[in-house]
């Protein structure tokens, strides 16, 4: 291969490595270091002995996000207040085929739920079931017998599925609980909302120690009703409003001065219930907010 044209094969494979890194990392700027650390491996790689590039790429990126992984839960561990993933944004588009790729492997839920595997289980599960690699290929990737990895792949799958964290929300339900959670907000009314939160809502909102936030997660629909409609009612009264594709759901985005300072997300119950409101304020986490969008 050429210089020229090993930099296409990996361009043409970036966005994908992209998506895998951030699902298995949770972190666009960890995704971002482990593609590009990936594209200085491919850079010194020798190409004719390589005899299928997408699967090498895969295979040195989802080793590298594994490392990162692995150092990422000790910095996790001693985190200031509640850890939730770097928000990004998707493709906001209305059709079941992106809604099905994007929501229920993009998710803050999902992607919360992902931080309780292991490392290996977490890429196992992601390369298997998410990108459809064969478990041959995963396993090989993950450098372990086949047998071995199709346990992994199924441990990881029960503990998935048992959460329920992978069905989609009509963006119609997701729409009337934005403009709900927004009427709740500026009103200081939240009649219209209580009727679309689950009796276990949870509220969290990561902050980072670097600016105010909740310092626990909030539990049931009393206790984040009254959080909505007096504290953020009081807080968020001069922000600006953005409703934007977040985490393959309807989310939002409030700025000052054209400035991302908050995002919000939610997940929902089988029912189309809200269960889960991620608030992120952590400047270091909405700093690549507005960068390309993650599929």
């Amino acid at each position: 291969m050429s210089d020229i044209s090993t930099d296409a094969v990996f361009e043409n494979a970036r966005s994908r490595l992209l998506g895998l890194a951030y699902r298995i990392l949770g972190s666009r700027a960890d995704a971002e270091d482990a593609v590009q650390d990936t594209y200085l491996k491919w850079q010194g790689a020798d190409h004719a002995a390589i005899e299928g590039a997408d699967a090498w790429l895969t295979t040195a990126c989802t080793r590298r996000c594994i490392d990162l992984l692995r150092s990422a839960h000790r910095s996790r561990t001693e985190y200031v207040g509640s850890w939730l993933p770097e928000p990004v944004l998707t493709p906001d588009e209305d059709t079941p085929e992106v809604q099905l790729s994007l929501s229920s492997s993009l998710t803050t839920a999902f992607l919360l739920l992902l931080e309780r595997l292991t490392p290996k289980e977490r890429a196992a599960y992601l390369l298997h079931e998410i990108f459809d690699m064969p478990y041959g290929d995963v396993a090989t990737t993950l450098d372990m017998q086949e047998p071995a990895c199709r346990k992994l792949v199924s441990r990881a799958k029960s503990r998935v599925d048992a959460a329920q964290v992978r069905h989609v929300t009509p963006a119609s339900a997701q729409r009337r609980l934005l403009a709900a959670f927004q009427s709740a907000i500026a009103s200081g009314n939240p009649a219209a909302l209580a009727g679309l939160l689950s009796q276990q809502v949870e509220l969290s909102a990561d902050g980072g120690g670097k600016v105010s936030a909740l310092a626990h997660v909030l539990h049931g629909e009393s206790d984040v009703l009254s959080f909505i409609s007096k504290d953020l009612h009081q807080y968020w009264s001069d922000y600006e409003w953005d409703f934007a594709g977040i985490n393959g759901g309807g989310g939002i985005v409030l700025r000052k001065e054209g400035q991302a300072s908050v995002v919000v997300s939610f997940s929902y119950d089988a029912d189309g219930l809200a269960n889960g409101i991620y608030i992120v304020r952590n400047p270091d986490k909405l700093a690549r907010l507005d960068g390309t969008l993650v599929a």
